[in-house]
């Protein structure tokens, strides 16, 4: 068994966490003043943390024993406080790294739970110069409150409750569990009420992210898939697997792959999903991960075949063979809120495949991320974790790049047909005619809408959307690969 670089072990001697064997409640526990938590954060960070060569304190060096760390770590009043203004905050490249309190509400986020409405959202401000905020409905989920109670696509509301949104009041409106939207409406005259309110109410829902599947015939003489996809959620991958099975039984030969609204997830699902498009390309290699200089020197040291993720041929459950379209073009459509894991199955593909994408440039994620427990060093496993509290951090730690090492695309992965979504020209999601598979599907007969297709209807300046305060929010995350001491 090889050894961790000496720098890692004097990485794990300086940051020691600590645990007790109390039984562990349902309620978040008081956290001890022993400063078990902020030693737990940066012994992990101290190993594990992608950009710690940019991060000074992070340093091996940085303390001379353990007495000088606590010192340290004492002068930071929370957890929260350490991990945002202490061992991330000198980095301006990570806009991802988060801390949570309770790691069991972001397990079930990984696992598609949450509370919900069913009501998907975009925000925008009313007007340039406002702080007035207006909603936009993107979809309805099934078996919820929305759908019951008649949201559609496009709809508008201005109001939570009978208060005007603003940009300092709608993060706080939008979270409680019930509340009663005001509906409006776009007019000659601007965005205005209709005077109809939509009484909403969140419970517990599980999405499946298989949102849309259907088949289009003799468009260019081809049988065309067409799969929304809205989130890499690794615990849908047996039904991702069986859509493509009902793909390649009714003779697809042409896939349209709607990126629009998935933010990411699983790295394992996303590389599952490229052997589903393609399948001729078994065992080569889809992505390569890239950790600091210490963890990279360590994972090489002990396989480095560890460090490449390959085209499967079997889905996550290593057993159920992967149903395969053998298609050597894709079309995908994206928005400026595709990320993470969708930027991975574009970049991926790129080197082996034709992947013609459709709509708005991506968010530019290309780092992925993993959860760490307050358990035994180096690989803090959800195993053994400290029973004292529910902390965890979800820190960067790699950076993904394709076969030809394609990688750091910070502003985004440009379409070769740009165009925008606008709400007043939504139309329903799925048919032929709606813009965004209209320009796909028009790729696939020749191209003829290149170059005619105008961004037209309103446009409203976004701010953001319904999600983006959850933990997974455009994460990319991956199975840790575990240190040998």
């Amino acid at each position: 068994m090889k050894k961790l670089p000496q720098l890692v072990v004097m990485g794990l001697l300086i940051a020691v966490t600590f645990s007790c064997s109390k039984d562990r409640d349902d309620e978040i526990k008081p956290v001890a003043d022993s400063l078990e938590v902020e030693n737990f954060i940066y012994s992990a960070m101290n190993i594990w943390y992608l950009y710690k060569p940019n991060v000074p304190v992070l340093a091996d060096d940085r303390f001379a024993n353990k007495k000088e760390l606590n010192q340290y770590l004492s002068g930071f009043e929370t957890p929260e406080d350490l991990f945002y203004n202490g061992v991330t905050a000198s980095n301006s490249l990570d806009r991802f790294s988060f801390i949570t309190d309770d790691y069991r509400e972001l397990e079930n986020s990984f696992a598609g739970v949450s509370l919900s409405n069913g009501m998907d959202y975009g925000l925008a401000l009313l007007a340039e110069n406002s702080d007035r905020v207006v909603g936009f409905v993107h979809y309805v989920l099934p078996n919820t409150s929305a759908e019951a109670q008649g949201l559609e696509r496009g709809m508008l509301f201005t109001e939570i409750d009978g208060t005007p949104l603003t940009i300092t009041n709608y993060s706080e409106l939008l979270s409680a569990t019930n509340y009663t939207i005001t509906v409006a409406e776009i007019t000659p005259d601007g965005i205005v009420e209709t005077g109809q309110t939509i009484e909403l109410t969140k419970q517990e829902y599980t999405e499946n992210p298989i949102f849309i599947t259907k088949t289009f015939d003799n468009i260019a003489g081809q049988k065309v898939g067409y799969l929304m996809y809205n989130s890499f959620t690794s615990n849908f991958d047996d039904k991702l697997n069986a859509a493509f099975a009902d793909f390649k039984s009714e003779g697809v030969n042409a896939l349209v792959l709607d990126l629009r609204y998935n933010g990411g997830g699983s790295v394992r699902t996303a590389t599952d999903l490229a052997a589903m498009i393609t399948g001729q390309f078994p065992g080569e290699l889809f992505s390569s991960q890239v950790y600091n200089p210490q963890i990279q020197a360590a994972l090489e040291a002990q396989d480095s075949e560890q460090l490449k993720n390959y085209f499967n041929t079997t889905i996550s459950d290593n057993k159920t063979p992967i149903n395969s379209l053998n298609l050597n073009k894709v079309y995908v459509i994206t928005s400026d809120g595709t990320a993470s894991a969708s930027e991975l199955v574009i970049n991926g593909l790129d080197p082996y495949i034709d992947v013609r994408q459709v709509g708005d440039t991506t968010v530019g994620k290309f780092q992925a991320s993993v959860t760490f427990y307050d358990s035994e060093a180096p690989n803090f496993n959800r195993q053994g974790a400290n029973p004292n509290h529910f902390y965890a951090i979800q820190p960067l730690i790699l950076t993904t790049a394709n076969a030809d090492g394609t990688t750091g695309f910070v502003q985004g992965l440009n379409p070769e047909v740009p165009l925008e979504e606008r709400v007043s020209t939504y139309g329903v999601l799925g048919d032929e005619n709606e813009p965004l598979l209209k320009a796909a599907l028009d790729e696939i007969r020749g191209g003829r809408s290149f170059n005619r297709i105008q961004n037209q209807g309103l446009r409203l300046p976004e701010i953001g959307e319904s999600g983006m305060d959850d933990p997974t929010y455009q994460r990319m995350y991956v199975d840790l690969p575990q240190l040998q001491e």
